[in-house]
């Protein structure tokens, strides 16, 4: 039962924010708070003071809790929310009475594009992880640490190692270090569309191995990987064969990521150091760097990351519609922006972190603002900057819960360009006949460098 005598919003910010960062671990009260006035991973419990956003009590944990006992693996997940109707939208005309609730990147795109509009809907706090995972919060935010210099996490496995986070380096860690799936593999596309609407579609194949937060694993069995990522392109045909293979390292003092790359007209395996950072995504036309994979990925290491706080935004959530197989690709890619009419915008509370790029570093965002979903920790918008400090790109995560997992992880991930009217989004499955296939069985094994050799010669 929630207790009815909560902190504040505004005291539990005061109070997550009030550490020194040189305390290593929190206290016993502490870690007692994410089983009474917040969640196990650190969000609050509890609903807001005007109603808008409803309390947690436990999100979707299985298909049967979301209504559809007889989902089968793979399939595309229906709506558990299909009968909601928008409580309101918001456009160009009337932003100014949610300016207190919007992003600037989202303020920015209602003043660039006339069509462009936010349907919002209920909040629904659907997101949910396994039992396990809230557990290993529990036990790691006892001892999380991070090392000098910020690069890494030490003395965490399974859980969420900063769920009541003292500064801004430790949010990111938590997104990056999040509960996604134990693996999965994925049929996706994705489309770089230009100002007209024009695209070619780029499909790949993807396979992910979560080592970080798989059952049983500690963190000696790491050898300092917490996940791997293997991407197969497999149309068109002229980019058809490339592969990428990562390794995803926890401590980047240590190590940096490793990543390798196979091309096909070479007909070798190389080691690719430059897969990081501002390095140009895949087959992304120049319009999405590597690191916002994912909507950020890799070290953290380039830039001074501050903690602003918890605040309300309407951000992209439960987005069934997005993952719907009643849609086709171009009912999705329109130009300049993917179709509003099938996005859903719900208010939530999220942990809002900056990034200003350090003196000495170079990255082609000078600055970005992170908005981050207090109750699974997966980013779900970023504002990106340019050198000139102007809003240049805007991130969106549109997520569902993967109920048959379960886990809130995004279906499609756009970045829309400013100012060249371009956009990229990656994730469409609409027309594929599985999206996540989350019992794929993987080992280590299936991304080694020799696996990628092999994969590259059939």
């Amino acid at each position: 039962m929630l207790r009815k005598s909560l902190l504040t919003l505004a005291g539990l910010t005061a109070a997550a924010v009030g550490w020194t960062s040189a305390q290593a671990e929190i206290s016993a009260d502490q870690i007692a708070r994410l089983s009474s006035e917040l969640t196990p991973l650190g969000a609050v419990r509890a609903g807001n003071d005007a109603g808008t956003i409803p309390a947690w009590e436990g999100g979707i944990t299985s298909p049967a809790e979301a209504g559809f006992p007889d989902f089968r693996a793979g399939g595309h997940h229906p709506d558990p929310f299909a009968s909601d109707q928008p409580l309101y939208t918001v456009n160009a005309a009337n932003m100014g009475e949610y300016d207190a609730v919007l992003t600037d990147g989202h303020k920015a795109l209602l003043q660039a594009y006339p069509d462009y509009f936010m349907n919002v809907y209920p909040t629904r706090r659907s997101a949910a992880v396994p039992e396990r995972i809230y557990e290993a919060t529990a036990r790691v935010a006892a001892t999380a640490t991070l090392i000098d210099g910020d690069n890494g996490v030490v003395n965490s496995i399974n859980g969420i190692p900063f769920p009541i986070p003292d500064n801004g380096v430790q949010a990111i860690w938590n997104h990056i270090l999040r509960y996604r799936a134990d693996m999965a593999e994925r049929t996706i596309g994705q489309a770089a569309v230009t100002r007209d609407g024009s695209y070619t579609l780029v499909k790949f194949t993807d396979n992910y191995l979560g080592l970080y937060g798989l059952e049983g694993v500690q963190e000696s069995d790491l050898d300092n990987v917490i996940l791997y990522f293997k991407q197969r392109v497999v149309a068109p045909a002229r980019l058809a064969g490339e592969l990428l293979l990562v390794h995803e390292t926890m401590d980047q003092n240590k190590e940096n990521r490793r990543a390798w790359i196979y091309n096909p007209g070479q007909r070798r395996v190389r080691r690719a150091p430059n897969v990081a950072f501002d390095f140009p995504r895949t087959a992304s036309d120049g319009t999405a760097t590597s690191d916002q994979f994912d909507m950020y990925n890799g070290s953290p290491e380039r830039y001074n990351w501050t903690l602003v706080g918890r605040e309300e935004r309407l951000v992209p959530y439960n987005s069934y519609k997005l993952h719907s197989n009643g849609l086709k690709y171009t009912d999705i890619l329109k130009p300049l922006h993917v179709n509003s009419e099938h996005a859903r915008y719900e208010l939530h509370r999220v942990w809002v972190v900056d990034a200003e790029l350090k003196e000495g570093t170079r990255h082609i965002y000078k600055k970005r603002r992170f908005y981050i979903d207090e109750d699974s920790w997966q980013v779900l918008a970023v504002d990106c900057y340019d050198n000139r400090d102007e809003l240049w790109r805007v991130q969106e995560g549109h997520v569902i819960n993967y109920y048959d997992v379960p886990t809130l992880w995004t279906t499609l991930e756009t970045t829309t360009d400013l100012q060249s009217g371009r956009y990229l989004a990656i994730g469409l499955n609409n027309e594929e006949r599985t999206t996540y296939d989350f019992n794929v069985t993987l080992s280590k094994e299936d991304f080694s460098v020799a696996s990628l050799r092999r994969a590259g010669t059939r």
